[in-house]
């Protein structure tokens, strides 16, 4: 399984425990990567903690959107290699039931998903950078895909992503040729939406995070919705689509809230209904 950068400077001894820290403030529900001694390389506890914190929050009624980040120096290193040495399990198992679930988790969460990207995210690091629906990357920060560097083939839903974004060509460029791609690139490519100071990485995602808590919520549902279905679809089959969810929202609570705040030209409460 995947990926990794040199981390020979890695403790050896790094706990499995509180390897996801989560806090929620203002409506906004902040997950950090928290293994900050091993550059936040995933093992199976982080794997699973990861998971059950986004769907725990995505559950909690306090929660508008969502932040992932990372503790210390990285964002994440990738996979833990010292680790999978000593599991029997194969690498399209490891896959499947350990990190498929906490990618697609995100991409099917009803609430905005934002990245804030402090420093390496490599391998599967970088496949949950693009999971994020919004990605705010610190000036020294990059996307690194090192598996050409150790024979192994990209994976947790990177070639899709690059795919769609990039086309064939570039995304097999960036691939084969392992190459880091630092944030600016990343910018300029569309994988990123804002390239900050590092120190402003995590207060710049925060800020976008209560810009969309003042949107309708059920509207940031379906268009996430939308636009995941719109990626496997024909013009026809995504405009059908957009108009299934267009009666679901403009028969929602939210909608009338809307409409009557406009025309009264006050703040609207969205109650999410």
């Amino acid at each position: 399984m995947a990926d990794q950068i040199d981390t020979d400077d890695l403790q050896a001894d790094t706990p499995l425990e509180g390897t996801v820290a989560v806090s929620v403030r203002n409506r906004i529900g902040t997950i950090t990567l928290s293994r900050p001694d091993a550059l936040n390389a995933f093992n199976a506890a982080q794997r699973a903690s990861l998971y059950n914190s986004i769907n725990d929050l995505q559950n909690d009624e306090n929660v508008g959107a969502i932040i992932v980040t990372g503790a210390g120096r990285g964002f994440s290193a990738g996979a833990d290699l010292r680790e999978q040495g000593g599991s029997d399990k194969k690498p399209s198992e490891r896959l499947l039931e350990e990190y498929a679930p906490f990618l697609t988790a995100i991409a099917e969460c009803p609430k905005p998903v934002i990245g804030a990207i402090n420093g390496i995210a490599a391998g599967i690091g970088g496949a949950l950078t693009l999971a994020c629906d919004i990605v705010v990357m610190a000036r020294s920060s990059s996307i690194y895909l090192a598996f050409s560097a150790i024979g192994l083939v990209p994976d947790g839903g990177m070639t899709w992503h690059l795919q769609r974004q990039l086309g064939h060509r570039r995304a097999f460029e960036i691939m084969a040729l392992g190459q880091r791609i630092e944030a600016a690139t990343c910018l300029e490519l569309g994988l990123a939406n804002r390239v900050v100071d590092d120190e402003a990485v995590l207060p710049a995602a925060e800020g976008l995070a209560r810009e969309l808590l003042e949107r309708a919520p059920l509207s940031l549902q379906y268009t996430k919705e939308a636009l995941k279905a719109a990626a496997a679809s024909t013009l026809q089959e995504a405009i059908g689509t957009e108009a299934a969810l267009q009666d679901k929202a403009a028969a929602s609570a939210d909608h009338k809230e809307g409409r009557q705040a406009f025309l009264e030209k006050r703040k609207p409460v969205w109650k999410g209904c």
